[in-house]
Protein backbone atom coordinates (compact mmCIF):
# COMPACT_ATOMS: atom_id res chain seq x y z
CA UNK A 1 0.00 0.00 0.00
CA UNK A 2 1.19 3.13 -1.05
CA UNK A 3 1.59 6.08 1.80
CA UNK A 4 0.12 9.68 1.19
CA UNK A 5 2.14 12.67 0.42
CA UNK A 6 1.54 15.66 2.76
CA UNK A 7 3.14 18.83 1.46
CA UNK A 8 2.63 22.21 3.33
CA UNK A 9 1.37 25.51 1.77
CA UNK A 10 2.08 28.27 4.56
CA UNK A 11 -0.13 27.34 7.40
CA UNK A 12 -2.51 25.34 5.51
CA UNK A 13 -1.38 21.23 4.46
CA UNK A 14 -2.76 19.51 1.45
CA UNK A 15 -2.46 15.71 1.41
CA UNK A 16 -2.43 13.85 -2.22
CA UNK A 17 -4.10 10.24 -1.36
CA UNK A 18 -2.61 7.05 -2.83
CA UNK A 19 -4.55 5.83 -5.28
CA UNK A 20 -8.41 5.07 -3.99
CA UNK A 21 -8.41 1.31 -3.83
CA UNK A 22 -5.49 1.69 -1.40
CA UNK A 23 -7.34 3.72 1.52
CA UNK A 24 -10.01 5.67 2.55
CA UNK A 25 -9.61 8.14 4.85
CA UNK A 26 -12.72 8.33 7.59
CA UNK A 27 -12.93 10.67 10.81
CA UNK A 28 -15.95 11.12 13.34
CA UNK A 29 -17.79 14.26 13.63
CA UNK A 30 -20.20 15.38 16.46
CA UNK A 31 -23.60 13.78 14.48
CA UNK A 32 -21.79 10.22 15.57
CA UNK A 33 -21.72 10.43 11.55
CA UNK A 34 -18.73 9.15 9.61
CA UNK A 35 -17.14 11.56 7.48
CA UNK A 36 -15.60 10.05 4.45
CA UNK A 37 -13.21 11.52 2.07
CA UNK A 38 -13.66 10.34 -1.72
CA UNK A 39 -10.16 10.69 -3.66
CA UNK A 40 -10.15 14.28 -3.46
CA UNK A 41 -6.62 15.95 -1.80
CA UNK A 42 -7.17 16.60 1.57
CA UNK A 43 -6.25 20.12 3.12
CA UNK A 44 -5.59 20.82 7.06
CA UNK A 45 -5.74 24.26 8.03
CA UNK A 46 -5.04 25.21 11.85
CA UNK A 47 -4.70 28.71 14.00
CA UNK A 48 -5.23 30.44 17.52
CA UNK A 49 -7.52 33.06 17.84
CA UNK A 50 -7.89 35.18 21.20
CA UNK A 51 -11.35 35.01 21.44
CA UNK A 52 -11.44 37.81 24.12
CA UNK A 53 -9.64 39.89 26.29
CA UNK A 54 -11.77 41.50 29.21
CA UNK A 55 -9.87 42.17 32.36
CA UNK A 56 -8.30 45.40 31.85
CA UNK A 57 -11.09 47.41 30.70
CA UNK A 58 -13.63 45.77 33.16
CA UNK A 59 -16.02 43.53 30.48
CA UNK A 60 -18.77 41.71 31.16
CA UNK A 61 -16.93 37.64 31.36
CA UNK A 62 -14.84 39.80 34.30
CA UNK A 63 -17.60 41.07 36.10
CA UNK A 64 -20.51 39.71 35.16
CA UNK A 65 -22.69 36.53 36.46
CA UNK A 66 -25.48 34.33 34.88
CA UNK A 67 -25.04 33.22 31.25
CA UNK A 68 -22.41 34.75 29.38
CA UNK A 69 -21.31 34.34 25.56
CA UNK A 70 -18.21 35.68 22.85
CA UNK A 71 -18.50 34.68 19.12
CA UNK A 72 -15.37 35.09 17.02
CA UNK A 73 -15.69 34.47 13.30
CA UNK A 74 -12.71 32.83 12.11
CA UNK A 75 -12.16 32.09 8.09
CA UNK A 76 -9.68 29.94 6.81
CA UNK A 77 -6.57 30.25 4.89
CA UNK A 78 -8.15 28.28 2.04
CA UNK A 79 -11.53 27.11 1.20
CA UNK A 80 -12.52 23.83 1.17
CA UNK A 81 -14.16 21.90 -1.07
CA UNK A 82 -16.94 20.96 1.14
CA UNK A 83 -17.59 21.19 4.79
CA UNK A 84 -14.72 20.17 6.96
CA UNK A 85 -14.34 18.82 10.32
CA UNK A 86 -13.36 21.81 13.05
CA UNK A 87 -11.80 20.29 16.54
CA UNK A 88 -11.26 23.50 19.04
CA UNK A 89 -9.88 23.62 22.43
CA UNK A 90 -8.80 26.37 24.88
CA UNK A 91 -4.91 27.00 24.60
CA UNK A 92 -4.46 30.03 27.08
CA UNK A 93 -7.33 30.58 29.88
CA UNK A 94 -6.69 33.33 32.44
CA UNK A 95 -9.36 33.03 35.01
CA UNK A 96 -10.33 34.01 38.53
CA UNK A 97 -10.12 30.87 40.97
CA UNK A 98 -12.60 32.12 43.68
CA UNK A 99 -15.10 30.22 42.04
CA UNK A 100 -15.63 27.25 39.96
CA UNK A 101 -14.61 27.16 36.04
CA UNK A 102 -17.59 26.72 33.97
CA UNK A 103 -16.79 26.96 30.57
CA UNK A 104 -17.88 25.58 27.10
CA UNK A 105 -15.81 26.48 23.70
CA UNK A 106 -17.23 24.96 20.33
CA UNK A 107 -16.88 25.51 16.50
CA UNK A 108 -20.75 26.44 15.23
CA UNK A 109 -21.88 27.75 11.77
CA UNK A 110 -19.01 25.40 9.78
CA UNK A 111 -19.00 26.12 5.91
CA UNK A 112 -16.44 25.53 3.51
CA UNK A 113 -14.99 28.87 3.86
CA UNK A 114 -14.53 29.05 7.84
CA UNK A 115 -16.34 28.81 11.14
CA UNK A 116 -17.34 30.72 14.12
CA UNK A 117 -15.82 29.94 17.22
CA UNK A 118 -17.68 30.46 20.80
CA UNK A 119 -17.03 30.84 24.35
CA UNK A 120 -19.59 30.23 26.76
CA UNK A 121 -19.76 30.60 30.75
CA UNK A 122 -22.19 31.07 33.49
CA UNK A 123 -22.97 31.48 37.16
CA UNK A 124 -20.33 33.36 39.07
CA UNK A 125 -17.21 31.74 36.68
CA UNK A 126 -14.91 35.18 36.34
CA UNK A 127 -12.60 35.41 33.00
CA UNK A 128 -10.00 37.66 31.76
CA UNK A 129 -9.51 35.97 28.69
CA UNK A 130 -9.54 33.06 26.03
CA UNK A 131 -7.61 32.19 23.32
CA UNK A 132 -8.29 28.80 21.76
CA UNK A 133 -6.81 26.70 19.18
CA UNK A 134 -8.03 24.69 16.14
CA UNK A 135 -7.65 22.36 13.35
CA UNK A 136 -9.96 22.01 10.32
CA UNK A 137 -9.22 18.78 7.91
CA UNK A 138 -11.06 18.06 5.00
CA UNK A 139 -11.61 18.00 1.04
CA UNK A 140 -9.83 20.70 -0.86
CA UNK A 141 -10.58 21.44 -4.64
CA UNK A 142 -8.37 19.75 -7.40
CA UNK A 143 -6.93 21.16 -10.68
CA UNK A 144 -9.04 18.10 -12.00
CA UNK A 145 -12.07 18.96 -10.71
CA UNK A 146 -14.60 19.65 -13.31
CA UNK A 147 -17.53 23.19 -12.94
CA UNK A 148 -20.10 21.10 -14.82
CA UNK A 149 -22.90 24.24 -13.70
Amino acid sequence: MSKAALFPQGRFFVVILPKPRDKVWEFNDKDDEMKTFRTHPIGIDQGEAVLFSEFADGGEMWTGEGPRERRKPIIFNQSFRSVPVVQIGVSLWDVDTSSALRAEVTAEDISPEGFTAVFRTWSDTRIARIRAAWTAIGEVPHEDDWDIS
